[in-house]
């Protein structure tokens, strides 16, 4: 069986794809609807496809709807370098900037959420509201991944992907199997149907996608001690100056629920915590209908109190 090509990820429906060129790499994305821009950043092990329900409810609701693929994933270019999260943010705002926006509601999840964190803080003005999925602040990150015993374990997938080339055949082994056992243990009761597991493995089978799909992580971790790494968590230090509305399945077994509780120290601007109960870490395919109703009901809102 040959392996899919990157145009796999090019799923039918109401939506369009085209590509864009930002920060020096070429990125895929799919986009639905007119009006204020709302940017959708996927996470790990998934790519644009995850917010296929969020695309159509934003654009019924009168916004702009635009799911990127990250560098390195779907139909986006895989460079060999920059899976840095300060490059990988200004991926981000550079889309923002290649669509002709002025700003955007940024919504991301997992590593799309820690993404769009460091992006409120070093391009606020690109930024109008925040929202972030299963993912705490990243200088909360850091501290549960050193500190919290609990957080460590239930992450310790991103421990093993620190060894050289055997994360990335695990991943692809068998038509990406583990890529739907990842997803099916990380979800709560709810869990995706055969289709969509199977849409996600074959993803993850595309040529050098699961390399750059682990890039990320294994910054993360061997940045901790490094200068880059410790300069990166002071830049975090500066506060995020707008509206934010954070998101977190009560049964996440991936990202604890301590772990991302008390983000908002990090927001100078109204906070909405949201606990969605019986859900894991992937609300916004377990629960599409009532996440979508927060998260329009929340962008509509003129004045989003704490």
């Amino acid at each position: 069986m040959t392996d899919p090509a990157p145009s796999a990820v090019r799923l039918e429906g109401p939506w369009t794809h085209r590509d864009v060129a930002a920060n020096g790499a070429r990125f895929h994305i799919a986009e639905l609807g007119d009006g204020p821009l709302v940017m959708l950043v996927h996470g790990f092990p998934q790519f644009w496809w995850a917010w296929r329900h969020q695309l159509v409810t934003l654009a019924d609701a009168g916004f702009r709807a635009v799911a990127m693929d990250l560098r390195g994933v779907g139909g986006s270019d895989r460079t060999p370098r920059g899976y840095d999260p300060a490059n990988l943010a200004l991926d981000i705002t550079g889309v923002i900037r290649s669509l002709g926006e002025p700003d955007a509601a940024l919504v991301g999840h997992d590593l799309g959420g820690y993404l769009a964190w460091t992006a409120a803080a070093m391009r606020p003005k690109l930024v109008r509201r925040l929202a972030v999925v299963s993912m705490p602040h990243p200088r909360r990150w850091r501290a549960a991944m050193l500190r919290d015993r609990r957080q460590t374990a239930a992450a310790s997938y991103i421990w093993g992907f620190q060894r050289p080339w055997i994360p990335e055949r695990q991943l692809t082994a068998d038509h990406g199997a583990l890529v739907g056992r990842l997803i099916r243990d990380w979800s709560g009761p709810r869990l995706p149907d055969d289709k969509a597991v199977e849409t996600y493995q074959r993803a993850m089978c595309i040529p050098s996608t699961a390399h750059c799909s682990i890039e990320p992580y294994r910054w993360l971790v061997r940045s901790l001690a490094r200068p880059d790494g410790i300069q990166f968590n002071r830049r975090m230090k500066r506060p995020v100056r707008v509206p934010t509305l954070h998101l977190h399945g009560s049964l996440d077994p991936v990202t604890r629920t301590r772990s991302a509780a008390g983000s908002g120290e990090y927001v100078e601007a109204p906070y909405r915590w949201r606990l969605f109960d019986g859900l894991g870490h992937f609300p916004h395919e377990e629960d599409p209908v009532a996440f979508s109703a927060e998260l329009v009901n929340w962008l509509k809102d003129p004045e989003p109190d704490r």
